[in-house]
């Protein structure tokens, strides 16, 4: 894939073998692959998985790839851009594999969790500092918007660093593999999750503020009304959106309503 599509290529095959088994792909799994660049993994994957959809959004290498996998029957590749595929028409049960360019990395996974009732797991491949935002806690600084969308409906972790010296060409920071285990329902129940996501985008676009500042800007009310809200939800007014957990962001748009 060009450079200027930001994509690094896998060259190390010990990575590759542990991405897949990072994945836990069987012989009965349907996977989509997600940046299959010079098929480092593909051909894995359609080795171990009953069927591989891999998605290429650079044309010369779609031909390269389809020539590679011409005989493998259960290998498919589709020249398209992964932020635009409609994932709802996939069969339930996908597994997601993918080395994404870092510059789609969160964009790419909101749309694929959006999708997450066909999907059971993924093992992606990020730059490492965008994997520990995910998984990061309440209270640490790499905690934001991304960790709290992720984890209301997956439950990530980081299964594997990847040095610069795996790609090529080679990036300038590390990789980590995460592995997206998929929710059956969201971690906490939220009654209005477009609003819930409005709100912490928001709360995080403005972190440096506390969360009577916040939620007045953010709701329109003022900060009398802010303050009953959060001394209702058992929230010190004076604290700061880095140290909230899901919970008590849901218990903020339950209350608001």
């Amino acid at each position: 894939m060009p450079q200027r599509k930001g994509q690094h290529f896998l060259i190390s095959s010990s990575v590759a073998e542990r991405i897949v088994e990072i994945a836990e792909v069987a012989p009965k799994d349907f996977v989509l692959e997600i940046g299959p660049g010079r098929g480092a993994l593909t051909g894995l994957l359609g080795s171990r998985a009953r069927r591989v959809i891999a998605l290429e959004i650079d044309a010369k290498l779609v031909g390269i790839l389809k020539e590679r996998f011409s005989r493998s029957e259960n290998i498919e590749i589709i020249h398209s851009d992964a932020l635009k595929y409609d994932y709802d028409c996939l069969p339930k049960d996908v597994k997601i594999v993918a080395n994404l360019p870092y510059y789609i990395s969160t964009p790419l996974i909101r749309r694929l969790l959006r999708a997450r009732k066909r999907i059971t797991l993924m093992a992606l491949m990020l730059q490492k500092e965008v994997a520990q935002r995910i998984v990061a806690a309440p209270g640490q600084r790499t905690y934001g918007a991304l960790s709290i969308f992720v984890q209301l409906y997956a439950d990530p972790a980081i299964k594997l660093i990847v040095p610069p010296s795996c790609f090529s060409p080679r990036p300038r920071v590390d990789s980590a593999v995460v592995r997206f285990v998929i929710r059956p329902s969201p971690r906490i129940e939220v009654c209005d999750e477009k609003a819930f996501e409005q709100l912490v985008g928001m709360a995080f676009s403005m972190r440096r503020k506390t969360l009577l500042n916040i939620l007045s800007k953010s709701l329109s009310i003022t900060r009398q009304e802010a303050c009953f809200l959060l001394e209702r939800c058992g929230v010190d007014p004076q604290r700061r959106p880095e140290t909230l957990s899901i919970e008590e962001f849901s218990r903020l748009i339950h209350s608001s309503k």
